[in-house]
């Protein structure tokens, strides 16, 4: 987007017809106190050439590499028309549509993308879009304890499976709210939740159960054990869910005998690219007596008095958002271009697209396990099914084992240590459709040689 500043004599000229001689004076209401004098450790500013020229080599560092991580960002393909059809002035550069007489356009398409997420997701309600995967799951644990029937609710059942990054955001945001969250430990053998161990820790006041679908490891969880289990103990259920495997697996909406009551999840997946990290959008949606507890735009459809549909903000009113004290949230405009982007891909791909792409997502998955695993050193960590993203344990420091396969320009996968030390040197390696078998046996031939290279080092 083209950006021109104002030059001073703008400046100048625009402060004496407000009557005032400088800039400052329009912010003599802040303390000094308050006041950053200094910016130290910012840079000094760049002509646009340098600019450039810098961002050119910063996409250098992360571009042209074969990817294998997955990790919660995946790399996906995006077709041409998704972009060029959303940086289009009208969704570009749109606020939070609140006066709906000026934004049917925007609303039209923040609605269908409602429609595309609750259908994929077989719940009743979508809202339009938080920040991202991981604080999306903490506003539905603040919706939960909200929903809770009893006050003194306030526990989390949150099982180690979960995202990493997940679990440190939502302690973040819940920490400060008299929330507690409570670790679920997942089995060794299989990955999945440990049902014994789940049993063991409910009381009185935990509120509701979170359930990844897939998990951080990429296991397929027993969602539908899960999902029953939380209800029959009179808890509110939380999906985690990647939306592209929604496509292939069964939607949360149906976990169960009556379904989960809340999902969220990362949008990245639907037409986001990767982005050095963002930015990205989160997915929520949940069963309609909820919504009213729900954060967040939620456009509805309704018609004028002439009888042509229109469309509008509904649920909450703006004023949600300057009361604070009372708001569900005090989101607003966040990631709508998101959003666009990603109603654009839907469209597109259709439920058929959607479905191949996952299809072809896990058998790239199955190619890596079986390819990788067949080298002496690498075998899987975990025996259940899986999407599209697997734990490999090496027989090498996992660390050095990335930095030499970096040297071949492969991204070989994401080392879980830090969060999961007693699975030392283990990698998350993922594939999606865009990987090719050459890709996959490119990773291998090469894998195998730093692995042996290391053996012959450590004999000679």
């Amino acid at each position: 987007m083209p950006f021109i500043p104002h030059t001073e004599q703008d400046i100048k000229e625009m402060l004496e017809t407000i009557g005032i001689h400088k800039l400052d004076v329009l912010f003599d209401e802040i303390p000094d106190s308050l006041r950053q004098v200094s910016l130290d450790g910012v840079p000094s500013g760049m002509c646009e050439m340098e600019l450039g020229r810098l961002m050119r080599e910063r996409a250098q560092q992360d571009g042209g590499m074969l990817c294998f991580i997955g990790a919660g960002a995946y790399e996906h393909y995006i077709p041409a028309a998704v972009w060029d059809i959303a940086t289009r002035g009208e969704f570009y550069t749109a606020y939070t549509p609140y006066q709906a007489e000026a934004s049917q356009g925007s609303l039209q398409l923040i609605y269908e993308f409602q429609t595309m997420m609750a259908n994929l997701m077989a719940l009743e309600v979508s809202n339009a879009s938080l920040y991202d995967g991981a604080s999306a799951l903490a506003e539905a644990i603040l919706m939960a304890v909200r929903l809770s029937s009893k006050k003194h609710k306030s526990s989390i059942l949150l099982p180690r499976s979960v995202h990493p990054h997940y679990h440190e955001t939502v302690t973040a945001i819940v920490s400060q709210q008299n929330i507690k969250l409570i670790d679920v430990p997942y089995q060794k053998d299989t990955g999945k939740v440990d049902m014994a161990a789940l049993q063991k820790l409910i009381h009185d006041d935990v509120a509701a159960l979170v359930i990844p679908q897939p998990n951080f490891f990429g296991v397929l969880e027993e969602v539908d054990q899960l999902t029953d289990w939380a209800h029959e103990n009179k808890l509110l259920s939380i999906a985690v869910i990647n939306p592209m495997a929604m496509a292939l697996l069964k939607p949360p909406g149906q976990w169960g005998t009556d379904g989960v009551d809340i999902a969220c999840g990362e949008g990245q997946p639907l037409g986001i690219p990767l982005s050095s990290g963002g930015p990205y959008y989160g997915i929520l949606c949940s069963k309609k007596a909820h919504a009213r507890q729900m954060p967040g735009r939620i456009v509805g459809r309704t018609v004028d008095v002439d009888g042509k549909s229109g469309y509008v903000l509904t649920m909450q009113a703006r004023e949600q958002h300057i009361r604070r004290a009372k708001a569900t949230s005090n989101i607003c405009t966040n990631q709508g271009l998101m959003v666009t982007a990603s109603a654009i891909y839907i469209s597109l791909m259709g439920p058929q697209g959607l479905r191949r792409i996952a299809e072809l997502s896990h058998a790239r998955a199955r190619e890596v396990k079986e390819e990788l695993t067949a080298i002496p050193g690498v075998e899987a960590v975990f025996s259940s099914p899986f999407f599209h993203e697997i734990v490999l344990k090496m027989n090498q420091p996992a660390d050095k084992i990335l930095r030499e396969l970096a040297r071949y320009g492969i991204q070989a996968g994401h080392a879980i240590k830090t969060y999961y030390p007693e699975l030392g040197d283990c990698l998350l390696v993922c594939a999606t459709e865009t990987k090719t078998s050459d890709d996959i046996k490119l990773l291998a031939q090469h894998l195998r040689d730093v692995l042996e290279g290391s053996k012959l080092a450590c004999l000679a």
